[in-house]
């Protein structure tokens, strides 16, 4: 397992975050979190992804898998840390790792496995893994 950094983006729940139990509805975690992704990248240095893809061919890291634990319930008015580090680096992919937390309360845990893409080349329109550039891994450790 590799280190990196941690980074820490804050999230104020609102009313419309939940369902009629006032609990969060659980796709806003996703959208939190893979906000919190691209937030990771910035606070480490990473130019956006339309300068990564003119500079390295790189035009962001889409989710390949994720895994997640709920484990307390959040609801409006509370405030959220998603902590956010990169747990395991691969050749194209990478585990990000994710801690949902009110204070020291733990709120969800989540896992992602994300690819470093660029555009296919060819007749084929698409996107295709490729290598992990050392200057974005130099920046996240």
């Amino acid at each position: 397992m590799n280190l990196s950094k941690s980074v820490v983006y804050t999230v104020r729940v609102e009313f419309g975050d939940c369902d009629p139990a006032r609990i969060v509805w659980f796709p806003n975690f996703f959208r939190w979190i893979d906000a919190a992704s691209r937030h990771f990248f910035v606070e480490c240095g990473v130019p956006p992804w339309h300068e990564t893809e003119k500079s390295m061919g790189v035009i962001g890291t889409p989710l390949v898998d994720t895994h997640a634990k709920f484990v307390k319930t959040a609801s409006y008015g509370d405030t959220l840390q998603v902590h956010t580090s990169i747990a395991e680096w691969r050749g194209k992919s990478f585990v990000q790792r994710y801690v949902v937390k009110r204070g020291e309360d733990v709120i969800m845990e989540c896992d992602e496995v994300r690819i470093f893409a660029a555009r296919r080349e060819g007749d084929t329109p698409g996107i295709r893994a490729v290598d992990i550039p050392e200057a974005i891994r130099r920046l996240c450790e």
